[in-house]
């Protein structure tokens, strides 16, 4: 009897791992939303301008291939983040300006097989790059005036926790760290790096196929 018990445990928690493992050639996307919260001190320009970037957020999407068990490349995209820009002078004065951006990101992914908690929650890791691009700038300060901020690309970490509540959905948690610096010009004239290097929070309702 005791022997017939061993085995059958035995065979359930081989069961259970097998299970908790995301096997190689799955797809899963994720929709939800992200907060991109930049760096607080975002840099100081060429002129004295200090520089401060506000956060915002937006849906977004995602996709992700298992090339191995548990091990999967994601690709992150987003509808445009809209970003208010302060620049204040030596003398506490303020000009305001915004952007918006988009920032596609590529991740090799490592989702750890559940845990022994409730709801087997899955943790996972990653690293990757980042892809910023900037458009519709402005700066206010009267009419002719063109602030430009260039392309970005970093490296991006990426941490996260799936919660499932059924075979193949779950809710996911996470976090990201993206280093993003850009470049600003005012007119063609160099003005220095803005460096953004936000953490970007984020919450999706995730789908396995």
């Amino acid at each position: 009897m005791k022997l017939q018990s061993l085995v059958l445990a035995a065979a359930t928690a081989l069961t259970m791992t097998s299970a908790f493992a995301v096997p190689a050639g799955t797809w899963t996307v994720a929709a939800g939303a992200h907060y991109v919260d930049p760096k607080s001190d975002n840099g100081t320009l060429n002129n004295g301008l200090s520089v401060d970037v506000d956060g915002d957020v937006r849906p977004t999407i995602s996709g992700e291939y298992f090339v191995a068990n548990n091990i999967g490349v994601e690709l992150l995209a987003a509808i445009p983040f809209h970003h208010d820009i302060t620049l204040t002078d030596t003398n506490g004065n303020e000009v305001d300006a915004k952007t918006q951006h988009l920032p596609p990101t590529l991740s090799v992914q490592y989702h750890f097989d559940g845990y022994n908690l409730p709801m087997n929650v899955k943790p996972f890791v990653g690293v990757g790059v980042n892809y910023t691009t900037f458009f519709k700038e402005r700066v206010y300060l009267g009419n002719g005036n063109d602030l430009e901020l260039d392309d970005s690309v970093g490296v991006a970490g990426h941490i996260g926790l799936d919660i499932p509540f059924a075979a193949t959905e779950s809710f996911r948690i996470d976090a990201r760290y993206m280093d993003i610096k850009t470049d600003a010009s005012l007119n063609g004239t160099d003005l220095g790096e803005v460096d953004i290097s936000p953490w970007v929070y984020g919450v999706a309702f995730v789908k396995s196929f």
